[in-house]
């Protein structure tokens, strides 16, 4: 859906680093600028780390990096440069006169992937509007490159408008209009919202780096087919379905944008609502791709925005991991994996199951571990039920987990003994009053 034509711009991309890194952190960070800047259709030609002995306020690098670079890229033909890096307006315009080439930050290249990937109206609103918050304090044409590589859909007009009086109007009159369409989707988002809460089914959210497999594992558990491609920010969209536990449990599923490290704020700012799955989640099932040589930092980062947000452990949120891409390993290290997450955990660590969102490996185990997060809350009820009253048996058996049914062949009467959520039992007592009901609390599994 997303494929372009075949790239055409030679592309290098820099990653600045000082002082000691983490070499597996940094060969992280050069894999995912890559494929970022390969995910925008750009020709990458090289990615390496550059060194920074201090940070020069007029062009990030220093003097002799900046001519020793200007001459490669004349060597070699470079069209774009990427920085893995925010690069303040005066440093981008500086660096794009010093190299004679177009120089892309790493929030400009977020934020073009965003846009070219936003489906809703509301994502596409949001998106527009990081967009422009971004473009505004650079007042330059930023963009010009790419609008020619979308067939010149730009949100401003097209390559040759000037004037940098006229865009400063231009961006502020359509921020503006955004803002209040954007308002108006957000009342719409949220009179759904207070629809699903009104059936108060659990929500779990799946929460993770971008491309560690939520879309792939959501269209397995909800039997979907949310678009789940090898590629960064494939899901920008919240999609929700409703789906049932192997109890018959009723569970709404979200699928969610996927995080990354030194999210543009500008983003975190304009997804605020489309995030808000996350935030009101009964239960956030982190997807971490083990696949990944740094998926303890790429978990810390996620973690990171979490807590950014609002959300997570540290908000009383119940976190269960789902260790992903376990197909990708050997025997022995998939072997390796499972010893390490049937190891006794202890009650401020995260459940875990180690999946393969592909081959259904583990999809049992992480539905066991979701459903016995919600069971913490049930109830059992002990009801006696006339003949009369066959509608609340009937109710019973649709919403939750009937233990034992067993009828008076004397009276007609049938006693049941039945597991509900919390909810689902005031709901109960709510919809049939009068009905002989002993309730008590669930045994913990």
């Amino acid at each position: 859906m997303f494929e372009r034509e075949a790239p055409v711009d030679t592309t290098l991309v820099l990653h600045p680093q000082s002082g000691a890194s983490d070499p597996a952190r940094v060969e992280a960070r050069l894999e995912e600028a890559a494929g970022l800047a390969e995910a925008l259709g750009l020709a990458v030609d090289e990615v390496r780390a550059e060194t920074l002995r201090k940070i020069e306020p007029g062009t990030l690098f220093g003097r002799g990096k900046v001519e020793a670079i200007a001459a490669e890229v004349e060597e070699r033909g470079v069209r774009v440069v990427v920085i893995d890096a925010d690069l303040s307006p005066v440093q981008q315009r500086n660096l794009e006169k010093a190299w004679k080439a177009k120089v892309i930050d790493r929030t400009g290249l977020i934020l073009e992937i965003f846009a070219e990937r936003a489906q809703t109206r509301e994502g596409r609103l949001q998106v527009e509007l990081a967009r422009l918050s971004y473009e505004r304090s650079r007042l330059v044409r930023t963009w010009t490159h790419l609008e020619r590589q979308r067939g010149g859909r730009g949100f401003l007009a097209g390559p040759g408008e000037t004037q940098i009086e006229t865009d400063r109007r231009l961006i502020s009159e359509r921020m503006a209009k955004l803002r209040k369409e954007l308002e108006e989707v957000k009342r719409t988002r949220s009179l759904h919202r207070k629809r699903r809460q009104a059936a108060p089914w659990p929500t779990v959210a799946l929460v993770g780096y971008t491309n560690a497999g939520k879309s792939t594992l959501f269209n397995r558990l909800a039997r979907a087919q949310v678009l789940a491609k090898d590629m960064p920010f494939a899901t920008l969209d919240p999609t929700m379905r409703a789906i049932r536990s192997p109890s018959g449990r009723k569970i709404l599923l979200s699928d969610t944008v996927g995080f990354i490290t030194d999210l543009p704020t500008e983003l975190i700012a304009a997804f605020r609502a489309t995030l808000e799955e996350v935030l009101e989640a009964d239960i956030l099932v982190h997807v971490r791709d083990v696949s990944d040589p740094d998926h303890e930092g790429r978990k810390r980062d996620v973690e990171d925005v979490l807590e950014a947000l609002g959300a997570g452990a540290a908000h009383d949120q119940i976190i269960i991991e789902a260790w992903n891409k376990a197909d990708r390993l050997d025997a022995e290290a998939r072997d390796d994996l499972k010893w390490r997450a049937n190891l006794p955990k202890q009650p401020d660590k995260p459940a875990v199951a180690v999946t393969s969102a592909v081959t259904g490996e583990g999809i049992d185990t992480l539905m066991a571990l979701v459903e016995r997060a919600l069971a913490a809350e049930d109830v059992i009820l002990r009801l006696k039920i006339a003949p009369q009253q066959s509608d609340a048996l009937a109710w019973l058996h649709e919403n939750g987990e009937i233990m034992d049914e067993r009828s008076d062949p004397e009276t007609g009467a049938t006693y049941a003994v039945a597991r509900l959520s919390g909810s689902d039992a005031g709901r109960f007592r709510s919809r049939f009053p009068g009905l002989e009901i002993a309730e008590e609390k669930a045994a913990a599994e």
